[in-house]
């Protein structure tokens, strides 16, 4: 049997809820990525270009520090990725994370929250930053939870 970590960014809450569930369904780990320097409301404007979010997501070398230690993965066959989807990605936050790590042969596969938009090409620019993973497409996670469709899902992913 395959061992399973969930790791995962939230600001708000709302991927935390998701990550949660999903660890729950697929018997998995979890591991919550925190930013040495929290985001404030501020920092998340969008709609400001001086906005930290917003220059980070400018700034492809941008590489937010993560804290305490990142999880050992040499247990896990699969890492479920979560996060807030910014700029129709990932935020800057999950490059730091997936450059801090060794991921081949591993299976990853992203699920995210968003307001209005969906994964986009998140799957491909994750590959960019997790050579040798096999970046499955994923899934977003807005709304209401169904652990029993959270089941199935990771069952049809093979994990």
């Amino acid at each position: 049997m395959s061992k399973t970590l969930v790791a995962y960014f939230s600001t708000g809450g709302n991927t935390r809820r998701a990550a949660k569930a999903l660890a729950t369904a697929a018997g998995a780990d979890l591991y919550e990525i925190k930013p040495v320097q929290p985001y404030s409301h501020a920092d998340l404007n969008w709609m400001d270009k001086k906005s930290r979010s917003t220059i980070e997501m400018n700034d492809p070398s941008s590489r937010p520090e993560i804290v305490g230690p990142l999880p050992d993965v040499r247990e896990y066959d699969n890492i479920l990725l979560g996060f807030p989807v910014w700029w129709y990605t990932c935020p800057a936050i999950i490059r730091t994370f997936l450059e801090g790590l060794d991921l081949h042969g591993k299976k990853l596969v992203p699920f995210a929250t968003s307001g209005g938009s969906d994964l986009g090409d998140t799957a491909e620019h994750l590959k960019q930053y997790a050579p040798g993973a096999e970046v499955l497409p994923g899934r977003m996670m807005n709304g209401r939870i169904n652990p029993d469709d959270l089941k199935a899902w990771v069952g049809n992913l093979g994990l």
